[in-house]
């Protein structure tokens, strides 16, 4: 897939935050998706790839022997209490790995930032309840250990940053954010501003979920049976769309009316442009700048509908260095709930004026809303876009919801366009509204 990119001689800043390798562990239907190429095929067409049985969930269907495959030497003392959280994490920094051409095993990244973003704590609840409901005296000595390496492991959203730092060994920086969707988008920008004050020369950033589908859907049951009262609350600036499993997400069409949740994994690779430079690293693109905010809300559940914060973000991302014009495409946020779909058309009319052509879409139907992920797939994503000249269409939209300020790029076809600059958001109910500058490898 990759056409070769060496890093430019001369151009752009040596501290410059660049891309050089993506990987994932994402729903793909029967099997796995894990490398750039198979998520562009997926992306590109506006595939959904979420299991339609019961209920439309984006599952990994991970194999023992998939895992093993990629990771054949981990102490078995450690990874027979892993959870799913882990083994994705793992297989998608190694996939990324991969892709950047960095051995582990050498100890390429021995130095490495390892920034993991965790918005869901699901995958830790066995674990947590299981030591809850231990008797330590009654406990056997062999047992006892083996709970406590299980506890340590998993208990806490630092686990998938706990078993990457032992992968590769770094004595970098590794530490967790947790700030729901947006967790990722911000440990990247976390990435771009270690790099740029030469705190690390390479940072290796991963979004990782698990959601516990029983508890989804009974968190469904429960809001749908208190939707009376809910409905006679003052409830200015709470969720108008309650996640459901019922049909097709669809951001941007006029018939959404649900949102699927999905899990998964994906990493990017973040370098210096001088030590991307030095080795001669297949570039995608860089990571401009970043910002953001909050509404300010009291609500910890609401959003902003008129995207005020959003809007700023942008404002704070941009600078005075850069124009939204120059700014074409956005990889939206949407997960086809109503609330951000309207906070993401407020921002771009603010932004963009009554007279926009800016393109903007959504591949959240394709793997499903699946959490921190989304900030590292956008980025990975929007610079795929970039290196091929086309946009992504947003999945499963097919009939666009009028009065959208956007083109949000219908059907199952890439559209023709080369950028050099784009935008890719991402949010946090109640919380962080974030904003991201991508420019491809000689944007300066």
């Amino acid at each position: 897939m990759k056409a070769p990119r060496p890093a430019p001689g001369g151009a752009g800043n040596p501290r410059d935050a660049v891309v050089t390798g993506l990987g994932f562990c994402l729903p793909g239907g029967a099997e796995p998706v894990f490398t750039a190429a198979q998520v562009w095929d997926i992306a590109s067409r506006g595939r959904s790839v979420l299991d339609r049985h019961d209920s439309h969930y984006g599952s990994v269907h991970l194999s023992a022997g998939q895992f093993e495959e990629r990771l054949p030497d981990l102490p078995e003392f450690f990874s027979r209490h892993y959870t799913n959280a882990h083994r994705y994490g793992l297989v998608s920094l190694v996939e990324a790995c991969a892709d950047a051409e960095l051995d582990l095993a050498a100890g390429d990244l021995c130095e490495a930032a390892v920034l993991v973003g965790r918005g869901s704590v699901d995958a830790n609840v066995d674990s947590y309840l299981t030591l809850l409901g231990i008797d330590p005296d009654s406990a056997t000595t062999l047992d006892a250990l083996e709970l406590f390496v299980a506890a340590e492991q998993a208990v806490s959203p630092s686990d998938v940053a706990v078993v990457q730092g032992a992968l590769t060994r770094t004595v970098g920086p590794c530490f967790t954010v947790s700030c729901g969707c947006a967790s990722a988008a911000v440990q990247i920008g976390n990435a771009r501003r270690l790099i740029a004050a030469g705190e690390t020369d390479l940072a290796v950033v991963t979004g990782v979920d698990v959601f516990n589908v029983g508890v989804i859907q009974k968190g469904e049951r429960l809001l749908r049976g208190a939707q009376r009262a809910y409905d006679a609350m003052d409830a200015a600036g709470m969720p108008d769309l309650l996640p459901s499993f019922d049909s097709l997400m669809r951001p941007y069409d006029r018939r959404a009316d649900c949102v699927n949740h999905g899990e998964g994994s994906a990493t990017v690779i973040m370098e210096s442009r001088e030590h991307a430079a030095r080795r001669g690293a297949h570039l995608y693109g860089q990571v401009l700048a970043t910002a953001m905010t909050r509404d300010g809300l009291a609500n910890p559940l609401a959003a902003d509908h008129t995207g005020a914060q959003l809007t700023r973000a942008v404002r704070l991302c941009l600078g005075d260095r850069w124009r939204i014009g120059q700014v074409p495409y956005i990889n939206g946020a949407s997960d086809g709930g109503a609330a951000v779909t309207a906070m993401e058309a407020n921002t771009i009319r603010e932004l963009y004026g009554p007279d926009a052509t800016v393109l903007m879409s959504s591949q959240e139907g394709c793997f499903g809303h699946h959490g921190s992920p989304a900030g590292c797939l956008g980025l990975a994503l929007t610079l795929m876009m970039m290196e091929f000249g086309e946009v992504c269409p947003t999945a499963n939209c097919e009939q666009p919801a009028d009065g959208l300020p956007f083109d949000p790029v219908p059907g199952t076809r890439p559209r023709p366009l080369h950028f050099d600059h784009a935008l890719s958001f991402n949010y946090q109910i109640g919380g962080v509204k974030h904003a991201m500058l991508l420019g491809g490898p000689d944007t300066i």
